[in-house]
């Protein structure tokens, strides 16, 4: 037993497996420039290795009572994925590598102890907030560390832009008419080198301080605002920033919200889409509203086939449209068990739960209506299911709970 005022012992294990989710994608940027010239294998194995150091981790800890909910969603996602593949005679793992990460992250969470969560998140925040300052203050500096285009191209295959030599990720250059704050002249990306992930990013540390406040002291506390605040200046996303307003009123409105509410998020986004959608049909664009309507448009062209599985080779089209690109990919069924755990998993019992329930749901399925499957990537994906695990059984009844007799063997 700890003894009173004795420190908790860092995880270095969960610690390294979440940094380096969070860090790989500028490691490797790196790598291509200044050692050696990459290839899409490299991303691929990077993502393979931090999985097969998580998983081996779990095994050796065994698996709980406490994760049957996580355990058997990665199950039942196996057994989608094989009919999905069987039925079109074509390999796909896109979806079922998602849930492993949310699987995996979620069971480590409940491992960790306070100062592990605490380290990660700060680790991250601080060196995502440094770089995020280098690229503010000198793109050409910036570009000289990680040549984002050049990586891109090498290893996703995405050319640079014509109509710019600067060395940044053609997504990141943004274009005239595009909402912005005006502070510098393109969408900041830190060390995620493109604009979605560090969007996504701030969303995950809006979480943690909605959900982690009250545990942390004043100076961790200016350091995520800080940085939420400079992503939002810089990156010009507009979700997060509705995101962020709603979670500065979520704050305190909140913790009195039942937890059944998180249910009703995704139809009620969903929803209000469709209603959006029939006031003004005819906008299209990169905007809120047109990126809305490409994903209803995409919703009402659906058919049977393409809601069981059967035009997996569609599913590309709809990179862009989140809800649609999981039922093509997975199933309806697939969708309907992610929206399952991602509203029923999070601890539902204190405050701080509360908190961190009602704000990743409309995190996720905010993000699932306007974009892609963003919100999925290990770069962002780690920390926020981390944080929900650790909250499930370190607050509320199941913190106070013995372990329950191991189903697999203990190490």
């Amino acid at each position: 037993m700890q003894r009173s005022g004795e420190k908790q012992p860092i995880n270095f294990v969960i610690l390294t497996i979440s940094l380096l989710a969070v860090c790989y994608n500028c490691i490797l940027a790196f790598i291509n420039h200044n050692i050696t010239p990459l290839t899409p294998s490299a991303v691929v194995l990077s993502e393979i290795l931090l999985q097969v150091a998580a998983f081996t981790y779990l095994l050796t800890k065994g698996i709980y009572e406490e994760d049957i909910a996580p355990l058997l969603y990665l199950l039942l996602t196996i057994v989608l994925t094989i009919f999905v593949i069987a039925i079109n005679k074509q390999a796909y793992i896109d979806h079922l590598r998602n849930v492993m990460i949310i699987f995996a992250f979620s069971i480590m969470g409940r491992l960790a102890n306070e100062r592990t969560v605490k380290l990660a998140f700060k680790i991250s925040c601080f060196i995502v907030l440094a770089v995020l300052v280098l690229e503010i203050v000198s793109v050409k500096e910036y570009v000289a560390l990680f040549h984002p285009a050049e990586y891109f191209q090498n290893t996703r295959g995405v050319p640079p832009a014509t109509y710019s030599d600067i060395g940044l990720f053609r997504g990141a250059l943004g274009f005239e008419g595009r909402f912005s704050f005006g502070l510098i002249d393109h969408r900041s990306s830190s060390i995620f080198l493109e604009q979605v992930s560090l969007a996504n990013f701030c969303g995950v540390m809006v979480l943690y301080l909605i959900s982690f406040s009250n545990r942390l002291g004043l100076f961790d506390r200016l350091l995520f605002f800080s940085t939420v605040v400079l992503i939002l200046l810089t990156n010009d996303t507009r979700t997060m920033l509705i995101f962020s307003l709603v979670c500065v009123a979520g704050y305190f409105i909140y913790p009195w919200l039942p937890k059944t509410l998180d249910l009703l998020t995704m139809p009620g986004i969903i929803v209000v889409g469709f209603v959006i959608h029939a006031l003004e049909p005819s906008v299209t664009g990169d905007n809120f509203v047109g990126r809305i309507n490409g994903t209803v448009k995409a919703f009402l062209g659906m058919d049977l086939q393409s809601t069981i599985g059967l035009q997996l080779d569609q599913v590309g089209i709809f990179f862009d449209s989140g809800y649609v690109y999981i039922i093509y990919g997975a199933t309806i069924f697939g969708l309907i068990l992610f929206w399952l755990y991602a509203s029923l998993y999070p601890g539902g019992e204190t405050v701080n739960q509360r908190r961190l329930g009602h704000a990743l749901s409309l995190f996720l399925f905010l993000n699932l209506m306007i974009g892609s499957t963003a919100i999925f990537s290990m770069k962002t994906a780690g920390l926020v299911w981390l944080l929900v695990g650790f909250l499930k059984f370190n607050e509320g009844s199941l913190a106070k709970r013995p372990q329950e007799l191991s189903l697999a063997t203990s190490g």
